[in-house]
This record gives structure tokens, C-alpha cells and sequence, in this order.
């Protein structure tokens, strides 16, 4: 991986309105980095999900550490909770909290993920795919459904939505209609078939999003999208019409 550059900087940030930023792992491709968001919040901030960890966050994005966040992991995944350890109060469901808290390549699938065709940049000099491991960051606080965010002016309810993982949450505010879903949902080929999901939980999940008021879906991969294609990606799914190699982009 010699002939890589490494990186200036590693994250890039986007603001999108109504307190929200999109921050994302620009020099991985679209399959490996997942969308960080950040929401801006009276007395404190919310960060959910954190990327990869490849490279610390606060070391490019200073607005991280102008007030106190709130840390929650959608689930255990290595693209999703590798900077967790950054942040002093990390929440996330208990079916997932002991590989967050003792991650390996394994358990977080980064075997099958991290590989140099994925970066256009490095992190750091030296930095090999075959070393690249995540920190332990223990929960400080488990999450269950219908717990609640509170950031002060803005309230997100805590949703479990297993399936793709037995310790997915998704982070709805049900005064602004955002739906913050990891990888629940997202406009993509949706993961079924880890060593940890659980396709009858999914269908549940899929049909339990259907019924929300939600007017935006921020997800963990690729573009934001409204309602009514939440709809219909949830009615992909449940007809069977999610998976590779079908026919549904």
C-alpha cells in the first residue's frame, strides 16, 4: 500500500440544516464508510454512529468538542462505532454491547470489508488493512426501546429495530420527523445474511418503520431520502427484492 498517499484530512462535513451535519470518511469508498450524523442540540450534542476509527474525529472536526455529545452506537459494526472510544458517555443497545466492548475484526466484520481496493487515500503512514483494529469503548449506558435522547431543545426515542444486527437502533424525533436508522434501512442492498442477523426480526423492523410519521431518513450509507421511498424500500425488502443480485436500483 506503498504507493497510497496519505490523507490531509480524513473526514469531510456537510451541513444540512435544522442543526444537522452529515460527516463522512472521504477517502474510503461508498460501500465501507458510513454517514456520521451530528445534531446540534440545546445543552448538549448527539453524535450517531462513528465511522471506522481509522483517524480520531476530534482531531479535524472541532465543533465535536464545543459542548458535551451524547454518543450512540446504531450497532457494533466496524464502519459504524470505531471512534465510540472518543466520547466519555456512549450509549447503545445490550445485544451488542460486549463486541463494542471487546471488538475484533471478526465480530465486527472488518475482515470482510477492510482491503486496500477501498481506499484512495491512507490514514496514516504505515497503516495496513491487516493491522487496522478498533478500540474498546465500552457502553456507559445500555439503551432499549422507547428510551429517550433528550438534548436539551431536541428529543430522539430510541427505536430497536433488529435484524440486520440483534442490537439495531434507530433514533427517531417525532418533532421534526427525522429518522436517524443506521443500517435498519438505507437505499441500498440491505445485509441479511451476518453471522448475527436475523431475517424474521427484519421483517418486523421493516414493518414497524412503515407506520412511523416520518418525513426524512437519515441512514447509515448512501442518500437521504423521504417517506414515501421508505415505503417502498420497506415493501422491497419484506417481498424479497432487497438482497444482491436483484434487479431493485
Amino acid at each position: 500500500m506503498s504507493a497510497i498517499p496519505v490523507a490531509d484530512r480524513w473526514y469531510r462535513s456537510e451541513r444540512l440544516g435544522d442543526g444537522v451535519r452529515l460527516i463522512f470518511e472521504h477517502h474510503l469508498s461508498p460501500d465501507v464508510f458510513c454517514n456520521i450524523w451530528f445534531i446540534e442540540g440545546r445543552d448538549r450534542n448527539l453524535i450517531f454512529d462513528t465511522g471506522t476509527g481509522m483517524r480520531p474525529l476530534k482531531q479535524e472536526l472541532a465543533f465535536l468538542s464545543e459542548k458535551p455529545v451524547i454518543c450512540v452506537a446504531g450497532h457494533s459494526h466496524f464502519d459504524h462505532m470505531g471512534g465510540n472510544w472518543e466520547f466519555d458517555d456512549r450509549w447503545g443497545h445490550a445485544a451488542e454491547a460486549e463486541i463494542i466492548a471487546a471488538p475484533t475484526p471478526g465480530n465486527t466484520l472488518a475482515l470482510d470489508y477492510i482491503e486496500p481496493r477501498h481506499l484512495s487515500a491512507l490514514p496514516y503512514a504505515g497503516f495496513t488493512c491487516e493491522g487496522y483494529s478498533l478500540k474498546p469503548a465500552p457502553l456507559t449506558r445500555m439503551v432499549d426501546d422507547g428510551d429517550v435522547v433528550d438534548l436539551g431543545d431536541r428529543v430522539f426515542t430510541v427505536l430497536h429495530v433488529p435484524g440486520h444486527s440483534p442490537g439495531s437502533i434507530a433514533l427517531f424525533e417525532e418533532a421534526t420527523g427525522l429518522l436517524l436508522s443506521s443500517d435498519c434501512l438505507y437505499d441500498g442492498h440491505l445485509l441479511d445474511e451476518l453471522f448475527h442477523s436475523n431475517i424474521p426480526d427484519y421483517l418486523e423492523s421493516m414493518e414497524r418503520l412503515k407506520e412511523l410519521p416520518v418525513r426524512t431518513v437519515r441512514p447509515g450509507h448512501y442518500a437521504s431520502f423521504g417517506k414515501d421511498r421508505l415505503i417502498e424500500l420497506a415493501d422491497d425488502y419484506i417481498a424479497g427484492r432487497r438482497k444482491p443480485g436483484c434487479p431493485n436500483d
